[in-house]
C-alpha cells in the first residue's frame, strides 16, 4: 500500500516537473501551424472569437491590478496575443486568396 501511494505520488511530481515549461513553447508551435498548414474557416472564426475573448480577458487584469508587480507576465501574455493575432492574420488572408471565402 505504501508502495502504490509513493509510485503515484513520484509520478505525479514527475509529470508536473516536465510540463511545467511546455506552455508557451506549444502554443507558439499551434501559432507556427496556423501559419503553415491551411485552415477551414471555421476554425478561424472559433480563433478570432477566443482572441477577442483573450483580449478583453488581459485589459480586465491589466485594469484591475492594484500593483504592477501583480501582473508581471504582461509582456509575454502581450507579446503571445499579439503573435496569435498575426498569425490569425495570414491564416485568413491565406483563406480568403486560397478559396475566395
Amino acid at each position: 500500500m505504501v508502495l502504490t501511494e509513493y509510485l503515484q505520488r513520484v509520478d505525479k511530481t514527475r509529470l508536473q516537473q516536465l510540463s511545467q515549461g511546455l506552455g508557451v513553447p506549444l502554443v507558439l508551435l499551434a501559432i507556427m501551424g496556423m501559419v503553415i498548414l491551411p485552415m477551414p474557416p471555421i476554425l478561424l472564426d472559433v480563433l478570432f472569437s477566443f482572441n477577442i475573448a483573450l483580449s478583453l480577458v488581459i485589459i480586465l487584469v491589466a485594469v484591475l491590478t492594484n500593483r504592477p508587480v501583480d501582473f508581471g507576465i504582461f509582456p509575454l501574455v502581450l507579446l503571445i496575443a499579439t503573435v496569435l493575432r498575426l498569425a490569425l492574420n495570414v491564416a485568413s488572408t491565406r483563406v480568403v486568396l486560397l478559396y475566395g471565402h
